[in-house]
């Protein structure tokens, strides 16, 4: 693979790990999802710097390489809008072309319409534009859909604690990679619904599984779990990513 530089910023009061290939006048910044980390992009910010741009990717604020923020449990929406813009300023970034994928679309749009003097162009993959306001959606999925149990205090932490954390990564891919959102039963809980001898997706090497199970050794779940699933998002808009 291409060398990808890393360093480490400091934003808002935090150490965000960053990583960047490509010098081109022009920037590409990618905002990850979950349980995405700065790797998701490896391959795209290559071949964006390929094509002339300077391609950047960070670890949000509890995520993977970055500081865990000192009340995780206060995290939002709006806290990775502030990082990114901030981030932005800190490297000397006017305007940049943003791609998020699942809870980092989320930012991507908010920072479009709140700052879009910064935003030269945006791409979304995986969650389409809404306006902020509660939302029942979730109201309307079974309740063992994985957004709804996700989002109850303590049970996404006792499920993903009964396994190591390559475990955990690895079901969560197999799952995701299904043509359904996961939904369990009411005696299952939603790591249960994996069979431990299914292979990954043939898309998910186990050098990437290796990757991932690396970075969130480091960080853990706590925020990730925190933002999006359990977070007032309050700044966007109903009750966590799914709602």
């Amino acid at each position: 693979m291409e060398h990808i530089s890393h360093t480490h910023v400091e934003v808002n009061g935090l150490k965000l790990h960053v990583a960047e290939i490509g010098t081109g006048p022009k920037v590409v910044l990618f905002l990850h999802g979950f349980p995405q980390i700065w790797y998701t992009w490896s391959y795209q910010m290559i071949a964006v710097a390929k094509a002339g741009y300077r391609a950047i990717a960070y670890d949000f604020r509890g995520y993977g390489l970055s500081e865990l923020p000192a009340e995780p449990e206060k995290g939002g929406f709006i806290d990775l809008v502030e990082d990114t813009i901030a981030l932005l300023d800190t490297l000397g970034i006017s305007k940049a072309f943003l791609v998020g994928t699942d809870l980092g679309s989320f930012p991507a749009y908010m920072i479009a319409v709140l700052y879009p003097e910064r935003v030269t162009s945006l791409v979304s993959l995986g969650v389409p534009f809404r306006l902020p306001g509660p939302r029942d959606d979730i109201d309307l999925m079974p309740e063992g859909f994985y957004c709804k149990r996700w989002q109850e205090p303590g049970r996404a932490e006792a499920d993903f604690g009964r396994f190591d954390v390559k475990t955990v990564i690895k079901n969560i891919y197999i799952l995701f990679s299904g043509t359904k959102p996961p939904t369990a039963r009411e005696d299952q809980e939603i790591m249960d619904m994996v069979d431990p001898s299914t292979p990954l997706p043939p898309w998910f090497s186990e050098e990437d599984l290796a990757v991932y199970a690396s970075l969130y050794e480091k960080s853990g779940f706590r925020y990730s779990l925190q933002v999006p699933y359990s977070t007032n998002v309050a700044d966007y808009g109903g009750e966590g990513l799914c709602s």
